[in-house]
């Protein structure tokens, strides 16, 4: 898990960077990182949430982890040369990523009485936050009609079945639950968030000029 947080880190900070020298105002990764409050983060809910057990980390990992691989293939064909290597680089990482969760998922649903029953809870809790990633409502048509960006939307059905599968083969079930309200693209987060973001931003904004 820590490599995998490494690994996320290390793709946070190219964009991150990347960003800022797109906006064009003069911040940092670490700005955009420490200095923004959560209403500015656009992140999806799934993300932030608590993870109570490790049933639940790995049954999030698998969600999460089969949408990045779709988007960051789609990112790797990206015109924009400085999306494509980020991506490329990237794709290679949570492909381990999704392999990672998937041993985990089998291993735990088709495992013990008690594993069986708590990553299916994972999985049953976890699953309304997943149609979120789809959302296509915040992006820039022109960037995906440029060959910019990819549209989420697309990736629904290549991460649907890639989830499916490997909660077919855990002797798991499809959870049947409506999808959770959403917002987190447009600022609109979970209770957690603002804990979350307490606690990673606390050092940073407590002595903002401290070098390391």
């Amino acid at each position: 898990m820590a490599n995998i947080g490494l690994d996320q880190l290390g793709q946070a900070r190219s964009l991150l960077a990347y960003a800022g020298q797109v906006e064009g105002s003069g911040r940092t990764e670490d700005d955009l990182a420490y200095f923004r409050d959560e209403r500015d983060f656009r992140n999806v809910k799934l993300v932030e949430r608590d993870q109570s057990d490790f049933g639940v980390a790995m049954a999030r990992l698998l969600i999460f982890s089969a949408w990045q691989v779709e988007l960051y293939a789609g990112l790797a064909r990206s015109t924009d040369p400085i999306l494509a290597g980020v991506a490329g680089k990237a794709v290679k990482e949570v492909a381990y990523h999704l392999d990672h969760a998937r041993h985990w998922v089998v291993r735990l649903g088709d495992g013990t009485d008690e594993s069986h029953a708590r990553v299916q809870a994972a999985l049953d809790a976890e699953w309304p936050w997943m149609e979120e990633l789809f959302d296509n409502a915040f992006l820039d048509d022109g960037l995906v009609a440029g060959g910019v960006a990819v549209d989420p939307a697309t990736l629904r059905d290549a991460v649907v079945t890639r989830v499916e599968a490997v909660v077919a083969e855990a002797t798991l079930d499809v959870p049947q639950v409506f999808p959770a309200v959403g917002g987190g693209r447009r600022g609109i987060h979970t209770e957690a968030m603002g804990f979350l973001l307490a606690e990673m931003q606390h050092l940073t904004r407590s002595h903002p000029e401290a070098a390391w």
